[in-house]
């Protein structure tokens, strides 16, 4: 049985380049069963912990003043 999924096209592109002549399931299985973790095929965790907080508090707050912006004009 397959499942479909979605991933960015950035992912998409990463793991198209790592899988050569093997099917995406193929890939991801043989990273998996050598002990990997999905997100060293998908490139997740990049980020030491103290940046991904400090990153996603940014993106936090950048996030907030565009929807204030949005609902200043709308009003």
């Amino acid at each position: 049985m397959s499942k479909n999924i979605a991933i960015s096209d950035e992912v998409y592109r990463r793991l198209k380049r790592e899988k050569g002549d093997k099917s995406f399931s193929e890939l991801i299985e043989a990273k998996l069963d050598s002990g990997g973790q999905l997100a060293d095929v998908t490139g997740h965790q990049i980020l030491d912990p103290e940046t991904y907080d400090e990153v996603s508090e940014e993106m936090e707050r950048l996030s907030d003043g565009t929807l204030d912006r949005m609902t200043d004009e709308t009003s």
